[in-house]
């Protein structure tokens, strides 16, 4: 089968969830499919420059087509439209202008699925929001998919996107929150629906301590010589024990950061939007508030961060190493209000970390109950008690963990999630001829 995919932005090295998810995909559907991606040259969705280079490119199996946006956006003039777009009455021509400043505006990409779309037997778009998607949903709705990784927000609510949850042949929830938020929100929409979600690995469970007491005088020479050296027969048992902890999961990502007792680790684009300004001022709260543990965001920071020895940075990291942070953090904080899926929780729950959610995500909420696996708050107040408990209850943390990893194991394997595309391509594909 000829699949193309339409996403906003393309690449391994683009933070943001829908992206990654489509990424995802897209891989583990490569080898029994001719699978593209059509996509743009931005990296980067504030300005929408143009970083990549245009044209195919192969990355892990799957032929990337890149087209060149037409400007970037300026963002205060945005939100100002914005704003006032979404507080006054206006026309169609008025939301396609806001379409066009909030980005990426690629003409390119829009032409080249109009000459080619016939070559495909299937068009799957990532993402409700962006003009790609708008544009190239009229080209050829009878075989076109929507992932729209919907929640409610202020633009979700103009008449643009109406057609939008209407045209497509086939609508690909995340979750059953996403499903339940979209009917109720959009009364026209395809016949063909079904909750899929994505697949997450799970790794080998290997136990290893989460909150290793501060290190000896003496552990950076240890760490050097177990660098260096094996251990050999003339070392005290005590001693092998001690480097044999050195290569245990996550403590490569402690020992790099230097981090020792509790942490709460974010991941993700540090944004405003992203609930991290709200999250400090949380996590701020509970540090005044006696607790001990450090808060360590990873990814690519948006925002200033303060300078206190309780918030460490630890940029954008590989995906081992983000594993890795996974597997070390005591709680990993999903701060977010705005969520279709939350792969940082699922990867959490993979690893057997528990996860601390925003309540005034659904979604998050859904995957907390559900799991049994993550607390949620509403308010500082609950947030500080909550994280409290949870970094003083090892046993608490044990059994969310446990239940975190059973989670995704019932609801988040690769093999039904691919089945499940697998067969709503096929409807789609056999109702188009």
């Amino acid at each position: 089968m000829n699949i193309a995919f339409v996403i906003q932005r393309y690449g391994t090295e683009v933070l943001g969830g829908a992206e990654h998810l489509c990424r995802l995909v897209a891989e583990r559907l490569a080898p029994q499919h001719s699978v593209d991606v059509l996509t743009t040259c931005a990296r980067d969705y504030v300005t929408w420059k143009n970083e990549y280079p245009e044209g195919a490119d192969r990355i892990r199996g799957v032929t990337v087509r890149r087209f060149a946006n037409s400007g970037t956006r300026d963002i205060e003039a945005f939100n100002r439209y914005s704003e006032w777009i979404y507080n006054n009455p206006h026309s169609p021509a008025d939301e396609m202008e806001w379409l066009k400043q909030q980005g990426p505006w690629c003409p390119g990409l829009v032409e080249y699925m109009r000459r080619h779309h016939q070559q495909y037997d299937v068009l799957v778009f990532f993402t409700y929001l962006y003009a790609p998607t708008v544009l190239g949903l009229e080209i050829s709705p009878s075989r076109s998919v929507l992932v729209p990784t919907a929640h409610d927000e202020p633009a979700i609510r103009l008449e643009i996107f109406k057609d939008v949850f209407k045209r497509p042949a086939a609508l690909l929830f995340n979750t059953e929150s996403e499903k339940r938020f979209v009917h109720e929100t959009f009364g026209e929409r395809p016949l063909l629906e079904d909750v899929i979600g994505v697949g997450v690995d799970i790794p080998q469970h290997q136990p290893y301590p989460r909150m290793p007491a501060p290190p000896p005088d003496e552990e950076a020479d240890a760490g050097e010589d177990a660098a260096s050296r094996s251990p050999g027969a003339d070392e005290e048992p005590a001693a092998r024990e001690f480097a044999s902890h050195l290569v245990q999961r996550g403590s490569v990502f402690r020992r790099r950061h230097r981090l020792h007792g509790p942490i709460a680790l974010y991941g993700g684009r540090i944004d405003p939007g992203k609930g991290c300004e709200e999250l400090i001022e949380y996590f701020s709260s509970y540090v005044r508030d006696g607790g001990d543990a450090t808060l360590a965001l990873m990814g690519v920071k948006l925002m200033s961060l303060p300078e206190e020895p309780f918030i460490r940075f630890a940029g954008l990291l590989s995906d081992r190493e983000r594993d890795q942070a996974l597997e070390a953090a005591t709680v990993v904080v999903a701060p977010s209000p705005y969520e279709s899926l939350s792969l940082l929780a699922l990867e959490a729950f993979a690893v057997g970390t528990p996860v601390l959610a925003n309540a005034r995500s659904d979604v998050l909420v859904e995957h907390c109950v559900n799991s049994n696996a993550g607390l949620y708050y509403a308010d500082r107040d609950e947030f500080v008690e909550c994280l409290k408990l949870m970094v003083g209850d090892a046993a608490l943390r044990a059994a969310m963990g446990r239940n975190g990893r059973d989670y995704v194991r019932r609801n988040y394997r690769w093999d039904v999630v691919l089945g499940k595309y697998e067969r709503v391509f096929s409807k789609v594909r056999s109702a188009a001829r």
